[in-house]
């Protein structure tokens, strides 16, 4: 689900250039968006304490972005996206519970040299002007068929949706909460993240959901692309 804009990090506030980044496989935020996370690294407890002390545009941020590989430690995908703390508690374990809001995406131009036991990026927003503004309503065509293949796409899962609150949800909220609570593996995942705009993420999405239900009964009719 999205919530409402943040009103304590308007359009206007400059977003921070330097960025401590939290990489997580199959993790997405998406501008508007909301991500739940449960903190118990020793490295990520110290992030989030020094985002909630930060002061300035760098306020309660921390980047998402998901590893590339496997190594220790592991590349980064090159686009990530900012995340405001929006709620913070913790627990008598030492966990802290953080939920973050998504602000806008980013280009990682450069990591900074390590000071601090979590990763920091040098982050270029270029690209991503519009990610703090609504975006343009679907095309009701494309929403119907988003609609139609989320339908049988949740059947060949097994799964059921509360069919009323779909078609209540608007574009934006409904793609983005399919994106993010859809299975997909992470190339995907960053694909969706990627997508220049809400029509693109709503037509990636549609691709995606198409795909992972096989091929229809007509496949062994259909050409083959060559």
């Amino acid at each position: 689900m999205t919530d409402a804009p943040d009103p304590d990090y308007p359009p206007r506030v400059p977003l921070p250039v330097a960025v401590p980044v939290f990489p997580l496989t199959g993790a997405l935020l998406l501008p508007r968006g909301v991500l739940p996370l449960n903190i118990f690294e020793p490295r990520y407890l110290a992030m989030v304490r020094d985002a909630m002390a930060a002061t300035g545009a760098a306020h309660r941020i921390i980047g998402m972005i998901q590893p590339r590989s496997r190594q220790d430690p592991p590349s980064l995908f090159e686009v990530g996206c900012l995340g405001r703390i929006t709620d913070h508690r913790e627990t008598e374990d030492g966990r802290i519970l953080i939920t973050l809001t998504g602000l806008n995406r980013f280009r990682v131009q450069a990591e900074l040299e390590r000071t601090t036991p979590y990763r920091q990026v040098m982050a270029d927003y270029l690209g991503f002007q519009e990610d703090r503004e609504d975006p343009a309503a679907l095309a009701p065509a494309a929403r119907a068929n988003l609609e139609d293949v989320l339908q049988t796409y949740l059947d060949s899962q097994g799964l059921a949706a509360d069919w009323d609150a779909v078609k209540a949800a608007d574009d934006e909220s409904l793609v983005t909460t399919l994106a993010c609570v859809c299975p997909f593996d992470p190339p995907e995942k960053q694909a969706l993240l990627e997508a220049a705009d809400l029509a693109t993420r709503a037509a990636t999405l549609t691709a995606l959901m198409t795909f992972a239900q096989g091929p229809g009964p007509d496949s062994s009719n259909s050409p083959t692309l060559q």
